[in-house]
């Protein structure tokens, strides 16, 4: 899922993330709540019309906000308050605000309210982490109102494979429609990240959604992959398209080319001669290196066009993959732990 924090994918309408191969994106409850404000979408007919996204929409209950805002933020078991970093004022969020915002919003999928730990954290503080995610859970739970939206939890539990397992049984136990793997990719290294959600993926139900919070590299989608996670957000294609760099599929990983290197100015070629995204259909790397090096808006527009077409295509060849038994032999060299990959 594209990330459109604000109801938008940064550069891009509509139908350029159509035809990139988007299907599903996701928006922020937080961000959306301070501006426009919640009332605003509704009476516009819900996220859906007011962004006219054709797709499903998931919003994120602006748990990971209390991760991010770490500086400006006070948690206690009822609710969090948070110190708005552009006007400076309080705001506080609980689980039936977070729940209420949500229902607003009108998304296909809202997330339950949460409490996302940092890396590296004492035990004793995941511990109360995961406590109060469960509590905030069941006051989502209940205070929840649209039957046409889907409920997903958040397992937290740091990197302790027994606090996870926890955490995964006690919403397992709810029957959600879906379930998310939360807290990853915070800081802590690669290979705590794959241990996290091998740990932890095949302890939700294996015929509901389960969604991998905040990663989007190939390696990353991969490995999740390979242990059942169907659904991944990351804002890093969008992210490093705005800073110049364009992601190309090799065997092992991510590779990154930044536009901004001297060897590309004339370089006539597409980005990625086996992409068929709108970028490599029309454009040389020359182009797009003459558009960053310019300041030009337009280069932020092409590159994310092609980041996400590229996300898109990789996620269609694991899919395929998973579906014609190939998935192992064909992403072999994705599935190697991070260290053998790092002293190779």
């Amino acid at each position: 899922m594209p990330v459109g924090t604000q109801a938008t994918v940064k550069t891009l309408t509509p139908a350029q993330l159509v035809e990139a191969g988007a299907q599903m994106i996701l928006a922020n409850t937080y961000h959306l709540s301070l501006q426009p404000g919640a009332e605003i979408v509704a009476e516009a007919g819900g996220l859906h019309h007011f962004m006219q996204w054709p797709g499903p929409i998931l919003t994120d209950s602006g748990g990971f906000q209390v991760f991010s805002l770490s500086s400006l933020r006070t948690i206690d078991d009822d609710g969090v308050t948070f110190r708005e970093p552009r006007s400076g004022s309080l705001v506080r969020f609980t689980p039936e605000y977070a729940m209420a915002v949500q229902n607003a919003l009108g998304a296909d999928v809202a997330m339950a309210f949460d409490e996302c730990p940092p890396y590296p954290a004492e035990r004793s503080a995941v511990e109360r982490a995961v406590t109060r995610t469960l509590h905030w859970f069941e006051r989502c739970l209940a205070a929840h109102r649209r039957s046409d939206q889907a409920l997903f939890g958040i397992v937290q539990g740091g990197v302790w494979p027994d606090l996870r397992a926890h955490c995964a049984e006690v919403l397992a136990s709810a029957d959600l429609p879906g379930y998310a793997i939360g807290g990853v990719s915070v800081g802590e290294p690669g290979m705590l990240i794959e241990k996290v959600v091998r740990v932890t993926a095949p302890l939700l139900p294996e015929h509901k959604p389960r969604y991998l919070m905040g990663v989007g590299t190939f390696r990353e989608l991969a490995q999740a992959a390979a242990v059942g996670v169907d659904l991944f957000d990351c804002v890093m294609p969008t992210r490093v398209a705005r800073h110049g760099s364009a992601l190309l599929i090799n065997a092992t990983g991510d590779r990154r080319i930044n536009l901004k290197n001297a060897q590309f100015r004339r370089d006539f070629a597409p980005l990625d001669t086996h992409c068929p995204c709108y970028t490599c259909r029309h454009f040389s790397r020359a182009y797009l290196s003459h558009l960053v090096r310019s300041g030009e808006i337009l280069a932020m527009t092409l590159l994310s066009i092609h980041n996400i077409a590229t996300l898109s295509r990789f996620s269609a060849e694991l899919r395929a993959a998973i579906i014609d038994g190939s998935f192992t032999q064909r992403f072999a060299a994705y599935l190697q732990p991070e260290a053998e990959v790092e002293r190779g």
